[in-house]
């Protein structure tokens, strides 16, 4: 075990308050998207990152005009190799004599294209800081976003799609911030810069016939990409699907196993990918198609003006080098415009990839804390439900005006048949969803009226279904609490009764206890959720079924540290074995959302209603199970008999 926990490393800001990550994710588009990204890529507080925005667009900007001066050197190198160059004219004006020779003037044009380079390449490492941060933060904020969502909501959900939708999302992040900021910009400017040069040593022709390809070369990709961007969201709906069912499945493989279906699941899977096969096939046939257009229009534009050239050599109006410059200007525009094509498709397929993503930060917190809520203030524990009604969907009521009240350090159980809506009263403790009609109140305070966060603080639960997450032994324990040392956490295991099985273990509580806790035994997961509420010592306890799933010998190992818990607190007890009740306060009988009766476990038997009907039950199967092993432990004990006298 180590001194500082691996949970203090993964906190995120809490978005429980029910404010948005964004105003709003989709505004005005492209530029409503930019404006909302900005905050993150100019924060207010990090000057440092503000620094580096501004030397990047310092570096930007100079090497933009070292770029647009290569192709010069490169018609002056022509003209000094044939003669053309005029040494003692305007040139000498800003290059000394020694530089005007051949080999000087190709190391310039060598040495222009290195520094043009290396500009480019610290421009790009200073913003890469400024990028990550954005990303980081927003996807943060998605993070904290979906945590903040109601139970409802992640009940629907599919976790595989809902991790692709998040990986994409994420990506598209960084395609939109990258490209749109660190490579759009630079694009435009080069642009002019080139566009100037193109005016200033030839003629408007050239500019004209540049713009005009430029114009035609934007606009079909525009349209290109939009027509693209639907079969992109086909391959993305596609790939969504395959990675849900992959999922479900793996995490499913135990019930694969038992029918035996792992070729159906296999199918499953491939008939997804087949889907994805065909989808993904039309998005790179798309992109060859679109390429070939984009390189006939820059071909039309190199030809047209490489021809006027041509004439104006013949002509005498201009040197070779000059026919040189043309086409060197023209190679070195194609590469910010075949850039400006992979830009906006870049950026088009980050924002199909943030389309999903912007549709989960559009999803409405359903429990939301009300303005300046207080935190919860527990000084006894007491819980009183006051004619509490609730539905999940109005034609099914789940909870009929139940009333009933939980003395501060009493134990109150909660029993009867499956769908009474015994796990719905710790569902709404917990403030998972709110009451319909009713209150909830603890020591007189509201349930609606605190924070959640603060209310969650104060309350413990041990649920039936202990999911432990894929980390060590330590880690989980240490999740009912943080910042617990060591010494606490094995406490805590040893409280639990757990703390000889962890030491027994070669890696102790550094032993990791696979995907949902799988390399523990059901008693083992209970006892290591219990040590987690242990540590985490709420005033307020629910127990729902937290042995209902185990055998019955381990049920009443697990019931001695279950007491042990419950010991003081104020606990709520939610029950089908109804012998791990026998020793509440106060049992209550639920059925249909209504309570039909209550009482002692003596009281309650005496009536002769549902509860005492119920225990005869499990009584008679207890005794049939116990009658079953003693028949088994019978027969092994015969069989070892009669191999010992036959041995004799």
């Amino acid at each position: 075990m180590t001194d500082t926990s691996a949970l203090n490393k993964h906190t995120i800001k809490s978005t429980t308050d029910g404010t948005k990550p964004f105003v709003d994710a989709g505004r005005g588009g492209m530029m409503g998207t930019l404006v909302n990204l900005w905050p993150f890529m100019w924060p207010s507080d990090r000057p440092d990152l503000k620094r580096r925005v501004f030397y990047a667009a310092v570096l930007m900007v100079i090497g933009k005009i070292v770029t647009v001066l290569i192709p010069y050197f490169y018609k002056l190198a022509t003209d000094a190799l044939t003669g053309d160059l005029d040494v003692d004219g305007s040139i000498r004006t800003w290059l000394p004599i020694i530089l005007l020779t051949p080999v000087m003037l190709v190391v310039l044009y060598n040495v222009g294209r290195v520094a043009s380079i290396a500009f480019n390449q610290v421009r790009d490492a200073l913003f890469a800081s400024v990028g990550q941060h954005a990303v980081r933060q927003l996807s943060s904020i998605v993070f904290g976003h979906l945590h903040s969502l109601s139970l409802r909501y992640h009940l629907q959900r599919r976790t595989g799609g809902l991790t692709r939708v998040i990986e994409r999302g994420t990506k598209g992040i960084e395609a939109i911030v990258r490209f749109s900021i660190l490579s759009g910009l630079p694009t435009i400017l080069e642009f002019f810069f080139m566009a100037v040069v193109i005016w200033y040593w030839f003629d408007w022709r050239y500019v004209a016939v540049i713009s005009i390809m430029i114009w035609a070369y934007v606009w079909f990709t525009i349209r290109a990409s939009d027509w693209r961007i639907n079969i992109r969201r086909d391959m993305n709906d596609n790939d969504t699907e395959a990675n849900s069912k992959a999922i479900d499945s793996l995490l499913n493989f135990e019930t694969v196993k038992y029918f035996g279906n792992e070729e159906l699941e296999a199918n499953r899977f491939g008939d997804s990918m087949a889907r994805y096969e065909k989808a993904a096939t039309k998005v790179w046939t798309s992109l060859a198609w679109l390429n070939f257009g984009q390189a006939v229009i820059m071909g039309f534009g190199m030809v047209t003006c490489m021809l006027l050239s041509v004439y104006a050599v013949q002509a005498g109006e201009q040197t070779l080098g000059d026919f040189v410059m043309i086409n060197a200007l023209l190679m070195q525009l194609f590469v910010p415009l075949n850039f400006i094509g992979f830009i906006y498709r870049e950026i088009r397929q980050g924002f199909a990839d943030l389309e999903e993503m912007f549709k989960l930060l559009g999803v409405n917190q359903e429990i939301k804390d009300k303005p300046n809520a207080p935190d919860m203030d527990i000084t006894e524990g007491s819980i009183r439900f006051e004619d509490v009604s609730f539905h999940y969907d109005e034609d099914r009521k789940i909870l009929k005006n139940v009333s009933f009240e939980v003395p501060a350090g009493k134990t109150v159980a909660i029993v009867g048949p499956s769908g009474a809506g015994k796990s719905t009263i710790s569902r709404l403790m917990f403030r998972f969803y709110d009451v319909i009609e009713g209150a909830i109140r603890v020591d007189g305070q509201d349930l609606r009226d605190v924070r959640q966060k603060s209310l969650r603080d104060k309350i413990g639960m041990v649920p039936q279904d202990t999911v432990l997450f894929n980390e060590t032994i330590a880690y989980n324990i240490r999740y009912g609490r943080p910042n617990a040392s060591d010494r606490e956490v094995e406490e805590a295991a040893e409280m639990a009764q757990i703390g000889d099985f962890i030491r027994s273990l070669p890696d102790g509580f550094k032993t990791e206890v696979g995907e949902r806790g799988l390399k523990l035994s059901g008693g083992e997961k209970q006892r290591v959720a219990i040590a987690r509420t242990l540590l985490k010592a709420p005033p307020v306890l629910i127990l729902d079924e937290a042995t209902s799933a185990l055998d019955t010998q381990t049920e009443r190992e697990i019931q001695t540290a279950l007491d042990v818990v419950s010991k003081d607190r104020t606990t709520i007890v939610i029950a089908h074995r109804l012998s791990t009740v026998v020793s509440a306060d106060e049992i209550l009988v639920l059925r249909a959302g209504e309570i039909v009766e209550r009482g002692t476990h003596k009281v309650l038997l005496k009536k002769k209603g549902l509860y005492e009907q119920m225990w005869s039950r499990q009584r008679e199967a207890t005794e049939a199970e116990e009658r079953l092993r003693a028949a088994r432990e019978s027969d092994e004990l015969g069989i070892i008999t009669r191999k010992k006298t036959t041995n004799d």
